[in-house]
């Protein structure tokens, strides 16, 4: 068994605006076993600036594990528990090893195109005009669920704009949920969520900068607005911390990135421990390429939840892999007829 790596740069369509800054390129890394002339690939995902992982030595450990891929998945996994978005990139590979056809990780009515996956449509910051476009892009693509980023603009001018939509479309024609990215400061959100929740929100994700528990436990009692953690979820290994994260800020959701939390197995520890509280959860990717997303989007459809996923970014790239997923009226679909640009 020998294993390879091979960096890609993707680039963005057009700048995407969060509260951390204008994005127009990604880095990513493609993960290749071979083994008896069959090959199986995965996507290690880091995004700089938010992944646990992002580190000066993130190739070399890359690489590291190419060079001992012989000691199996399991050993790789134990030792790479600072590195989420690596793990998440091997369980792929040998999944994908493991399979007949090495995009098929998890044969399902989704892969066969008999079914697709309700996703919501992506708003990205920027001036108020550029907003109300894409809203009116993505209503008139069929999606049924919007996500709008806010915190980069004025307050003022995103509650307007908001605001405008809700009283063009009602909560049951439209769901809206919003996603601060932590641009809230901790003495104005609970007043912010306030205003906010008169528009009939679903819910919005992360209000306030991780790591302030106390603070965010405070907002999650008090909120009128259900609150999703996300970016608080990032770095936290052990399933000790896990289980006392969500016990001691109890939020409404949590909103989960195998990318960034450490593949499969440790998003269902979470999903576990927040079944548990009864804490409801979806399934988001983290601006992968189709390798990535592929793999998320086929274990999110065995996961059966019925609330629309985060997983509408495979079309933000000029230079993406070639693959069968396609958005098709707010839902993601995967043609089996379509062959895989090939990459190995």
């Amino acid at each position: 068994m020998k294993a390879f790596y091979r960096k890609h740069i993707l680039d963005f369509k057009r700048p995407s605006g969060t509260s951390r800054g204008i994005l127009t390129q990604k880095e990513t890394y493609f993960l290749i076993i071979n083994e008896n002339e069959k090959k199986g690939i995965g996507e290690c995902g880091l995004l700089k600036t938010l992944s646990f992982d992002h580190r000066p030595d993130y190739e070399d450990t890359l690489q590291w594990v190419c060079n001992n891929i012989a000691l199996g998945k399991e050993y790789l996994l134990e030792k790479l528990t600072e590195f989420p978005s690596i793990q998440f990139g091997l369980e792929q590979a040998f999944l994908s090893l493991k399979s007949d056809n090495p995009h098929i990780l998890f044969p399902s009515d989704f892969t066969k195109g008999k079914t697709s996956i309700s996703i919501n449509g992506l708003i990205w910051m920027g001036s108020p005009e550029f907003m109300k476009s894409q809203i009116k892009e993505k209503l008139s693509q069929g999606f049924r669920c919007i996500k709008m980023k806010i915190g980069a603009i004025d307050f003022k001018q995103e509650y307007e704009i908001l605001k405008n939509l809700r009283k063009e479309f009602s909560s049951q024609d439209i769901e809206i949920r919003v996603d601060a990215n932590g641009a809230f400061s901790a003495e104005e959100a609970l007043e912010k969520l306030k205003r906010l929740s008169e528009l009939e929100l679903h819910s919005i994700e992360q209000p306030i900068k991780a790591n302030q528990t106390e603070k965010m436990a405070e907002l999650c009692q008090k909120t009128p607005l259900p609150i999703a953690l996300d970016e608080e979820l990032i770095g936290v290994i052990h399933f000790s911390d896990k289980k006392r994260l969500l016990e001691e800020i109890n939020p409404q959701y949590i909103i989960l990135k195998p990318s960034l939390v450490g593949g499969y197995k440790n998003s269902e520890e979470w999903i576990s421990l927040a079944e548990k509280q009864h804490i409801g959860w979806w399934i988001t990717s983290a601006l992968e390429s189709n390798i990535g997303l592929n793999a998320i989007a086929q274990w999110t459809f065995k996961l059966n939840n019925p609330m629309p996923q985060g997983l509408g970014t495979g079309a933000l790239y000029t230079n993406n892999i070639a693959s069968p997923l396609s958005v098709q009226k707010g839902f993601l679909k995967y043609n089996p007829d379509t062959d895989w640009e090939k990459i190995f």
